[in-house]
């Protein structure tokens, strides 16, 4: 998993060349509707409350309710942004790329983006969330709305012209594959866990 994780991550650096990242941002910024600037805004600065905030609620919910398995939720799904907002930060100050608005007078810049451009950290933080979601509550009502978000959110980055293309891509393989990763952390956990209970049992 942790192979093909990393595969499509330099994947997505090497196709998206300089050349064909920024026509598909100008593309998309130039001749975005203006109308929906504002809803977009919205959406893209919802990444990082949502993100960070849905499982502080569902661990204060759990800890009222005295539920188990919602508490065991919520901490996979914090553990699974953490993770990606660190990767993705390690890899933005590694990487050091600048934004396409610093580099590029014509693209208009309609919200915020002071960090290093590679790769987005609104997007690894929306599709880490949504694949979290998706992987413990695998039900249509859920997948849908929850990746729905996410592709917004990423696109409305392109959009309002603060990253490109392949910074959005990465960001999304970034949340996605951090998610797998906890998930499969937390299963060999619980394997290790039970393991232990056998042993000092017997």
């Amino acid at each position: 998993m942790l192979r093909i994780i990393l595969f499509f991550f330099f994947l997505s650096v090497s196709v998206f060349s300089q050349n064909i990242d920024i026509d598909i941002l100008r593309n998309i910024n130039l001749n975005r509707n203006e109308q929906l600037d504002g809803f977009l805004k919205h959406v893209s600065n919802s990444a990082g409350p949502v993100a960070f905030g849905l499982p502080v609620v569902m661990f204060g919910f759990s800890y009222l309710m005295k539920d188990t398995l919602t508490r065991k939720r919520s901490l996979y799904i914090g553990a699974s942004v953490l993770t990606a907002a660190v990767i993705t930060n390690i890899l933005k100050y590694s990487i050091d790329r600048t934004r396409p608005f610093d580099t590029y007078f014509y693209i208009e810049k309609m919200t915020g983006g002071g960090s290093p451009s590679f790769p987005s950290g609104h997007t690894s933080d929306a599709f880490s969330l949504a694949t979290a979601l998706t992987i413990v509550y695998p039900k249509w009502y859920v997948i849908v709305p929850a990746y729905a978000w996410a592709v917004t959110v990423g696109y409305s980055r392109i959009a309002l012209g603060v990253h490109y293309p392949s910074d959005v891509f990465a960001g999304a393989l970034i949340g996605a594959g951090s998610a797998y990763l906890c998930f499969i952390g937390q299963q060999w956990l619980q394997k290790k866990h039970i393991q232990k209970k056998k042993i000092i049992k017997n």
